[in-house]
């Protein structure tokens, strides 16, 4: 298994392959992405960030059937890992620590 450091990227593709639940493929999550982040994203950019985050162990992945839609092409279909979630809830509560300590911030709650 590859280092366990999530950059920002990684993370959000890892957080959309979770929103997706079951229906992760490459453009979803790009369309995924885009929508929540309201950012522009290069598809090769998510295919390396997918194949990445599963050598890391934080995804899995399997390979769906063939449509005419697709001329033929399978889907990767992706789904977070049990070491992935708990990734993204350890990112999740050091990201809030930090919210917690900021005095303009939490002084305001």
């Amino acid at each position: 298994m590859k280092g366990t450091h999530l950059g920002e990227f990684e993370e959000l593709v890892l957080l959309a392959v979770a929103a997706l639940a079951g229906n992760a493929y490459a453009v979803a999550v790009k369309e995924e992405i885009e929508e929540k982040a309201e950012r522009k994203v290069n598809i090769s950019a998510i295919h390396s960030s997918l194949y990445r985050l599963e050598d890391k162990g934080f995804l899995e992945s399997e390979v769906g059937g063939a449509t005419s839609k697709r001329g033929g092409k399978s889907k990767r279909f992706f789904k977070v890992t049990a070491y992935g979630y708990k990734s993204l809830k350890e990112s999740q509560s050091l990201r809030q620590s930090f919210w917690n300590i900021i005095p303009q911030l939490s002084a305001q709650e």
